[in-house]
């Protein structure tokens, strides 16, 4: 590409609404404008990052064994209804009409879709198994859409579904995909974690792993153990079990005296209370209080602790959780807010496993300004409901061996890998027949990669002061020719000499012939990220150039003009087996 001709609008401006560094840059450096909040248009350079991106993950799947469809994006809402998620979705879920007033629904995920045309073809166990992918344009409504690419309301995903007889073939299938999701990510150039996770409104009923970019400016909390490599998503963290209070009884408990009243006026948070009390967080009991799918119920996490919400959802099976208001608060416990306690609480009481394990501790007392100490879990509320319930913390004990600590460190979301089983094959009448004749409903798994996020995730990681530094896998060029001056004939001659064997070498390059300032070509080449640059200058006139590595540290390196096409293909080369271990 000839960078004169070529629809490279660079910015030299940070948008204002641009927060993360990768949305900065994608619109600095002419990849893509926003149409409205959450939609982008790509302009050439991002589509070809975006095609790059596709044709991996395409090779890959394929490589798995996995067939490419492509499925419809406008969606019966009947499937939806059929599979229950219609309401589970929530208001992310992009729902129309058409003329006839027949319900429709833009696919996030096709899950039904994919379902039902399987169900429609396949009939024996003989046709089995078989994974199909597709790369697509999927819609979200998201409430807020924000950092670019990051959380958007229309983006493109790799989905793939596998289909199987039995859980072995589930289980092979799903380990194909996960090594499968490994080899893109490293071809991408993007560091990752798999961690546990937490399968969310796509549902199942076996494993599911998150593939987290590690990046600071990631919106989820990935929790790692360095000393045994544990990894999980905060959703699915746990932190160890604690110890049991007392394995022979209530003898732990027998000289602990009875619940006390006392005063605390105007001690209603956490700090407060300990502060005011002189006590450790970890001594005090949290109860809050939430309405779940319309009724209350109360949680009890330790002082030091937060509710992980998600937990709290899963151990109740019920769709919308939330706090419960300062008046729902008072129609419970009869007190303001943070007064309220599990002593005679009338409510469900779900109590975390610390909670639990506690010998005692300070509660309140559902009374405006009063509180209770020396309250023992199981002799003064009931411990009828008890499992873990709270985030994993920083510095805690790992669950997984004995001598790990647990460290959060920040990601991002770039594919996430499920065994549904028959969630969706169940509801949707899949079924094949098995060796003996008898109709079974056929073995599923999941598997999305977020394929435009692949972008700013490889931003995210890989960018300095001055702009983006592509990977060579998703890079738009491989090589930069930046001509000092396009006055000078040897160096217009010589840069374009280049740039012809570059091409004929099937090298992807990009010339820029433009009439600027030698300074700012420099601030364009920095901010596109290009891999390689190839500065054509003075010394041309003697058949040498300057070869320089976007984001190396050291001075550019003199080649001779005829060597450079045979030092890009070492360079591409040796990537290549960078990648292939």
């Amino acid at each position: 590409m000839r960078q004169q001709s070529a629809f490279i609008p660079t910015m030299r401006e940070v948008p204002a609404d641009a927060e993360a560094v990768s949305h900065q840059w994608l619109v600095k450096g002419g990849f893509i404008r926003q149409l409205s909040a959450g939609v982008y248009s790509f302009l050439p350079l991002g589509r070809r990052v975006l095609r790059n991106a596709e044709r991996i993950v395409r090779e890959e799947m394929e490589r798995a064994g996995a067939q490419e469809v492509l499925l419809p994006a406008l969606q019966p809402a009947e499937l939806w209804r059929e599979s229950g998620r219609y309401e589970v979705y929530g208001p992310e879920l992009v729902r129309l009409r058409d003329r006839g007033e027949r319900e429709f629904v833009l696919g996030p995920t096709h899950e039904e879709v994919v379902t039902a045309l399987v169900g429609q073809e396949i009939g024996t166990y003989r046709k089995l198994p078989v994974t199909l992918f597709q790369i697509q344009t999927k819609f979200r409504d998201e409430r807020r859409p924000r950092f670019g690419l990051l959380r958007c309301r229309e983006f493109v995903m790799k989905d793939a579904y596998s289909f199987s007889a039995d859980w072995e073939s589930l289980d092979a299938a799903y380990r194909d995909m996960y090594a499968a999701y490994g080899r893109i990510f490293e071809r991408c150039g993007i560091r990752y974690l798999a961690v546990e996770a937490d399968p969310g409104a796509i549902g199942g009923e076996g494993g599911t792993h998150e593939f987290m970019a590690i990046a600071d400016s990631g919106e989820d909390d990935v929790v790692t153990c360095g000393h045994c490599g544990y990894a999980a998503n905060l959703e699915k963290a746990a932190g160890r079990m604690p110890a049991a209070r007392d394995a022979g009884g209530a003898s732990a408990t027998a000289d602990v005296p009875a619940a006390e009243r006392f005063h605390t006026p105007g001690l209603r948070s956490i700090d407060e209370l300990a502060t005011g009390l002189g006590l450790s967080e970890d001594e005090l009991i949290k109860t809050l209080l939430y309405v779940a799918d319309g009724k209350p119920v109360a949680v009890l996490i330790r002082g030091d602790r937060t509710v992980n919400e998600t937990k709290l959802k899963n151990a109740l099976g019920v769709l919308d959780l939330e706090l419960a208001d300062s008046a729902a608060v008072s129609a419970i416990t009869g007190a303001a807010t943070g007064f309220a306690g599990p002593v005679g609480l009338s409510v469900p009481l779900l109590a975390d496993d610390e909670v639990a394990a506690m010998r005692q501790g300070v509660a309140g007392a559902n009374e405006t300004d009063y509180h209770l100490r020396h309250v023992v879990p199981g002799r003064d509320f009931p411990l009828a409901a008890t499992g873990d319930f709270r985030n994993a913390a920083e510095g805690e004990a790992c669950p997984s061996c004995a001598d790990g600590e647990l460290r959060i460190i920040r990601g991002i979301e770039i594919g996430h890998v499920f065994k549904l089983g028959t969630k969706y094959s169940e509801k949707l009448g899949a079924k094949i027949a098995d060796a003996g004749g008898e109709l079974r409903p056929v073995i599923m798994g999941c598997y999305g990669i977020g394929v435009t996020r692949l972008l700013s995730a490889a931003i995210e990681q890989h960018h300095d002061e001055h702009g983006m530094v592509w990977p060579a896998g998703l890079a738009p060029f491989h090589v930069h020719i930046v001509p000092v001056s396009d006055k000078d004939e040897a160096q217009t001659e010589a840069a374009e000499r280049l740039y012809g064997e570059l091409r004929a070498a099937g090298v992807e390059t990009l010339l820029d012939d433009r009439a600027e300032r030698f300074g700012v070509k420099l601030k364009d080449a920095d901010l596109i990220g290009i891999p390689i640059r190839i500065v054509v200058g003075k010394g041309a006139a003697e058949g040498e150039v300057e070869w320089k590595e976007r984001g190396g540290s050291g001075p550019a390196e003199r080649l001779a003009l005829a060597d450079v096409p045979a030092a890009v293909k070492r360079w591409l080369e040796e990537k290549q087996r960078r990648i292939e271990g």
